[in-house]
């Protein structure tokens, strides 16, 4: 009998915290996957309480991840993954611990703090058969589905030119900058690594340029602005870029952009025509072909490709957003870790993988390399 639904466990996530909460709903979204296991924060009468308002059986409510992963791995109804929503410092020993106990890994990013962390997970998982998943939410939109086929399908052409940008204002809301703050962490290089807002935001910008256009980003030049001025770590980014086939591009992000919440977005320019999309309209897509009208594709419309179309969960004109793009991420990677189960092999599983988070790492690395060294060219296989 073929096996319909998985397990999952999380390590993090507790307290109320929103990225958990996105997880967790964008995993048990399609009921594909139940929530059975978790060490949702270190608190342990706050991780009971969590565990229980969920569902979680006291017996697999754990007090740590090394606990879990040993207990889950012995159990014959352990979980088939884990998702990991911890901060950045504590990605790699916790997805290589789940690695070793022979289970699949789904991670917040950016995956790890090094390029050789990233490599060394993604080395571990294919030694031992098991898949990784990252949380490049965006590109996961169900009209970002139809701009993939549309750019891969040639409808625009020979690409021209690539803008994307993602301007937040928090790090400029009174308090951030306390030490209590629960986002203050971003700012210390021993929880956040090399990076701040490159490895926060700006990831995302680049894997919604790789998804979209298709084209691995090549190299980039990058300068680095600061706030405070005296912080160690960078507050925005401004990079140039070049895809692997010569286009050229521009990638903007800031948490110092006054007035912005989560307004990240790009647009594709091609011989043909154009596409534009933003988060703040996120069910609704700008075509623009070459001496023809302006044309605004919906979300859900007939009109749309069929794998548009199976991105979205609601009629056309009703909003889907932020958890549904989640769920698309984790109906992908279960469907990949039940077709796994099976004994089948499906393909086309579009969510980023291990690999997706060692380039995520090396455009990280490469952006921090070019400022460093006086905004020079760097290529992402250099770093």
């Amino acid at each position: 009998m073929s096996v319909t639904q998985l397990r999952f466990g999380m390590v993090g996530g507790g307290n109320g915290g929103n990225i958990g909460n996105s997880h967790r709903r964008g995993a048990a979204m399609d009921s594909l996957a139940v929530l059975s296991a978790g060490c949702f924060t270190r608190n342990f009468e706050q991780n009971k309480k969590d565990g229980a308002a969920w569902g979680v059986a006291p017996d697999r409510i754990y007090r740590d991840y090394k606990e879990m992963a040993e207990a889950e791995s012995q159990r014959e109804d352990g979980i088939d993954f884990v998702s990991i929503v911890t901060p950045n410092f504590t990605h790699y020993e916790i997805a290589k611990t789940f690695l070793e106990h022979g289970i699949h890994v789904s991670c917040e990013k950016p995956f790890t703090m090094t390029v050789a962390e990233a490599e060394e997970l993604r080395d571990l998982a294919a030694a031992k058969g098991l898949e990784i998943c990252l949380t490049y939410t965006y590109a996961h939109y169900p009209v970002l589905q139809q701009a993939r086929r549309m750019v891969a399908d040639g409808r625009l052409g020979r690409l021209i030119s690539v803008v994307a940008e993602y301007p937040q204002d928090w790090l400029m809301l009174e308090g951030a900058t306390d030490p209590s703050n629960y986002a203050s962490w971003f700012m210390d290089p021993k929880k956040a690594g090399m990076s701040n807002a490159t490895a926060a935001i700006g990831v995302h910008v680049w894997y919604l340029i790789k998804s979209m256009t298709g084209q691995p980003v090549d190299r980039v030049l990058a300068d680095f602005a600061y706030y405070p001025e005296d912080a160690a770590l960078e507050a925005a980014s401004h990079t140039l870029f070049r895809l692997a086939d010569g286009t050229r591009g521009l990638l903007w992000d800031s948490i110092t952009a006054a007035g912005h919440d989560c307004d990240i977005g790009i647009k594709i320019y091609g011989e043909k025509g154009s596409l534009e999309w933003t988060h703040c309209d996120p069910i609704h897509l700008r075509v623009a072909m070459k001496d023809g009208p302006v044309e605004i594709y919906s979300a859900e419309r007939a009109y749309l490709d069929p794998h548009a179309r199976a991105a979205s969960r609601l009629p056309a004109g009703h909003p889907e957003g932020f958890y549904e793009a989640f769920a698309n991420i984790y109906r992908a990677f279960c469907t990949h870790l039940l077709d796994k189960k099976n004994g089948v092999d499906g393909g086309g599983y579009f969510h980023p993988t291990a690999q997706d988070g060692v380039d995520g790492m090396r455009f990280v690395a490469a952006s921090v390399k070019s400022y460093q060294e006086g905004n020079v060219w760097v290529r992402l296989d250099e770093v």
